[in-house]
């Protein structure tokens, strides 16, 4: 387990949970936390595609008004 895996673990044992329970929810929070990292990158991306877009249609408006 993580550090974090063991702190949520830790947690739902201190309230009570059962401890099945509790490794089957910071198991999931570990899932969920990987699938966030995985979204983050890929907005990071989208981002990028979305600037590079918007500097092409700023240098053709540029070229076909300003010129």
């Amino acid at each position: 387990m993580s550090t974090m895996q063991i702190e949520v673990f830790e947690a739902f044992r201190s309230v009570g949970v059962p401890e099945d329970k509790a490794s089957k929810a910071a198991q999931a929070l570990n899932e969920r936390d990987k699938d966030v990292a995985s979204l983050k990158s890929d907005m990071t991306i989208m981002k990028w595609m979305m600037g590079l877009v918007l500097a092409f249609q700023i240098a053709l408006f540029a070229k076909a008004f300003l010129s």
